[in-house]
């Protein structure tokens, strides 16, 4: 299964404009079933990547560590992309 970590980059962390742009592109991805979740956490606790509500539910900081995971083949450019999205100071 591929997964990436990525660190929350934005300064006032996962809030609506970020968390937006992120869960708009995990939903693009329409054909993938693509989770998220903390580092310490266990995989099958891991949200919906392009459900808002879940991903607010999970309530990132700036700093905080986080694994996306998909099932689905060729999923590797699409994580990819997730990663750098919140690797991004979308408050700079």
């Amino acid at each position: 299964m591929p997964e990436r970590t990525a660190i929350i980059a934005s300064t006032l962390g996962l809030h609506a404009r970020p968390a937006t742009a992120f869960v708009e592109a995990a939903a693009a991805c329409e054909d993938l079933e693509i989770t998220i979740g903390r580092e310490e956490e266990p995989a099958d606790e891991a949200m919906d990547a392009s459900s808002v509500l879940s991903l607010m539910s999970l309530g990132l900081e700036h700093g905080d560590r986080v694994v996306l995971r998909s099932e689905s083949a060729g999923s590797e450019e699409a994580l990819n992309h997730l990663v750098g999205l919140l690797q991004t100071n979308h408050d700079a």
